[in-house]
């Protein structure tokens, strides 16, 4: 059995490795959704966030509290009130949101300072500070409905969360707000938490929330056939979300997208809808490579897309060396130009630094990647990652179950990011055909 343990943990371990790395010193704003804490996630979600703070990520994280105030209200008889999707917060609603907020805050305070023997917050040490780090104005009066004390978010203190930050201590933000004469504001957990992580130009927002991601086809029921989308590139997000109805609600598809939009808008470069219900889902989420909720990417920087004609040739030049070497097999230019439709780059400034060819089989409800190519230049720096990722999706959106490919030499950095190796005979006749049995390459398939 130990054995077993061992030969799974090892290779699991040194694959996380990357990203470990890869976010020592990132920031990351945690929004946490009060149903989590009422659905009795805390500690878990306590336990995560610490673990993932001693691997040298600076954390904000931002509570939510929708159903203890609904239960505070309740209490006092006081039926609650929304209008344009946003609390009505009276003076009765007002003490409830502050009992809410106060026991809250005393709920993860205790949840952060366990350091009980064989638990993982044994020897830890997260040191939690809450401030009023955040300035509010009054929403005010709209289409003649007076929203009393809901406020919105006029300025982030940058410069006190960010040394609080560079302490070593968490920053918890409940969903308040202080105006310059000292009224306090109810604000939304959603916006606190957006607000300050493009404030922070922080490298993730992320909400832990009731809703599992994005689905394909978000407006369809949850199926098989309709799974979460992993990964939306800003701009299919904006696009999704001109056709989605208005979010009134949490499990509204577009009450936590719209967020993500704003926040890749405007500096964030990734941010996530991930499911609280999943334990471990933050975990899956950052050190997994598929993940498990939907991340929106911000990809203005380099242009992800698929390929035109006017392509070509940068595609020629950038697999030219690795033809020569034996890596790849020899397409003329004939090949590309024909198939340029199937081809998938990363291009900056002109000049293409990755790509990869998807071609369809759909009889067998697959299809190959092929030509996956990335520049020399640039090696190690996740652009293999994001044409796959965008080949997936490509593939996905065809309703195909898989994706495969044949390598010579590459058969390691697949295995690592899902695929599976498998017989030759496995592959589609008409692929089948086309096997160059000298050559030996090996057949790895991911399913979708």
């Amino acid at each position: 059995m130990t054995s077993v343990f061992n030969f799974t943990f090892v290779p699991w371990f040194r694959s996380v490795a990357p990203y470990i790395h890869k976010f020592r010193n990132q920031t990351f704003v945690v929004g946490i959704a009060g149903e989590a804490i009422a659905a009795g996630k805390l500690q878990s979600l306590a336990q995560d966030l610490a673990m993932i703070q001693s691997m040298g990520v600076k954390i904000v994280l931002v509570h939510g509290f929708r159903p203890q105030v609904a239960e505070q209200l309740k209490a006092k008889g006081h039926a609650p009130k929304y209008s344009h999707g946003i609390r009505v917060t009276d003076e009765v609603a007002l003490d409830c949101a502050q009992e809410a907020a106060g026991q809250l805050r005393y709920e993860i305070e205790a949840a952060f300072s366990q350091g009980l023997p064989n638990t993982p917050m044994a020897d830890s040490t997260v040191r939690v500070i809450s401030g009023n780090f955040i300035t509010a104005r009054p929403v005010g009066i709209v289409d003649g409905v007076d929203f009393q004390h809901s406020g919105v978010v006029r300025k982030v203190d940058t410069a006190g969360i960010t040394k609080t930050l560079d302490m070593g201590a968490m920053v918890l933000l409940s969903p308040f707000g202080f105006s310059p004469t000292g009224d306090a504001f109810n604000l939304a957990m959603e916006e606190v938490a957006t607000s300050v992580a493009t404030a922070l130009q922080a490298d993730k927002l992320i909400f832990l929330t009731e809703v599992p991601g994005i689905r394909m086809r978000p407006l369809e029921p949850a199926s098989e056939d309709n799974p979460i989308d992993t990964e939306l590139p800003l701009a299919a997000a904006e696009r999704l979300l001109q056709d989605l109805p208005a979010a009134n609600q949490p499990s509204d598809v577009a009450f936590y997208l719209q967020h993500c939009v704003k926040a890749c808008k405007n500096g964030v470069e990734r941010s996530h809808i991930i499911p609280y219900s999943v334990d471990g889902a933050i975990l899956l989420e950052v050190y997994v490579h598929d993940g498990i909720g939907t991340m929106v990417v911000d990809e203005k920087l380099e242009s992800l897309r698929e390929a035109g004609v006017d392509d070509v040739g940068g595609i020629l030049q950038l697999i030219e060396p690795f033809e020569k070497d034996g890596t790849l097999v020899k397409r003329s230019r004939t090949e590309i130009e024909r198939d340029i439709g199937n081809y998938t780059i990363i291009e900056h400034d002109g000049v293409i630094f990755a790509c990869a060819a998807l071609y369809p089989y759909p009889e067998g409800r697959t299809a190959e990647m092929a030509a996956l190519t990335v520049s020399p230049d640039v090696q190690g720096q996740g652009d293999g990652e994001r044409v796959l990722k965008r080949v997936e999706q490509r593939a996905k959106a065809s309703g195909l179950d898989s994706i495969f490919v044949l390598t010579t030499r590459t058969m390691h950095w697949f295995i690592k990011r899902g695929f599976v190796q498998v017989d030759p005979d496995w592959l589609p006749e008409a692929r089948k055909r086309k096997y160059n049995w000298d050559r030996k390459s090996q057949v790895l398939v991911k399913k979708l």
